[in-house]
């Protein structure tokens, strides 16, 4: 059995046992390393930290650099990893699918599908269209020779439409469509969060714990939310602190910083082999 088949499959087992799990979003093969340092099962890419990586906006990266960063990510560690596809980068649902195969031929095992467009006049797909899309992509993921765990998002609360009935409305939809996984990135409080899991049982339900939603893992797993991840937020996290040692440095002169910092050693230890 070859590698990639064997990640889906650790991949597909952590979504069917008991409990919730973290998957964190590393935006490069050296935050890769240092997140399965730390005893993480599975990881998962993040658009926007791998635009910032480069000097771009989120939304920026074409699909070749989103396999290219894929790639290195697959490259740095032996865990399962699922690729933020945003929208398929195409609005016709063909090419959505054509989109998951590439990510599969990159190495993930596992990868989301947005409804949102990209487009300020326009920024979701209405629904028959949104629908089809993720039809399309299901059929792509289960033509391939291993379990590709399939995620579908619905983005309203990230584009001004906290609409809690069309969220679920859509990741219903999407749930009979045949995706494995139903995400709402964005949602801003338990109460929100419970009625996902409960529309979309016994479906797995991914959680962005990122921003205004304040919650733990005990509780998200108490509450039947299968996987947690953390979006942009490991990302931002690191620039914050890059941009408060070099603020240190250009307006007071000195260097305080380095006593936070990661120990030299330890982090060439981190990335060796």
């Amino acid at each position: 059995m070859d590698a990639q088949t064997l990640r889906a499959q650790a991949f597909k087992a952590l979504h069917e046992r008991e409990g919730a799990f973290v998957i964190p979003n590393p935006w490069d093969a050296g935050s890769a390393k240092i997140l399965a340092s730390l005893g993480f099962e599975a990881l998962a890419t993040t658009s926007a930290g791998c635009a910032f990586s480069q000097g771009r906006s989120d939304g920026a990266l074409t699909l070749d650099d989103t396999l290219a960063n894929v790639q290195a990510i697959v490259a740095a560690t032996n865990l399962p990893v699922a690729v933020d596809l945003e929208n398929g980068f195409a609005d016709d649902p063909a090419e959505c699918a054509q989109s998951i195969l590439r990510a599969a031929e990159a190495g993930a095992v596992g990868g989301s599908i947005e409804d949102a467009t990209g487009r300020e006049d326009a920024p979701i797909y209405c629904f028959e269209h949104a629908v089809a899309r993720i039809k399309a992509a299901v059929a792509a993921a289960r033509s391939l020779p291993f379990p590709f765990v399939l995620t579908a998002r619905a983005e309203n609360y990230l584009h001004g439409n906290p609409d809690l009935d069309d969220t679920i409305r859509r990741l219903q939809a999407f749930a009979e469509a045949g995706a494995d996984v139903l995400y709402a990135p964005g949602l801003r409080s338990a109460e929100e969060v419970l009625a996902v899991v409960r529309a979309v049982a016994p479906k797995p339900v991914n959680v962005l714990m990122s921003g205004g939603l304040k919650l733990t893992v005990e509780q998200l797993s108490e509450m039947g939310v299968k996987r947690i991840s953390v979006g942009s937020a490991l990302a931002l996290a690191a620039y914050g602190e890059f941009f408060r040692a070099a603020e240190e440095i250009q307006q007071h002169g000195t260097f305080g910083f380095t006593s936070r910092s990661m120990p030299f050693q330890k982090a060439n230890q981190l990335f060796k082999g």
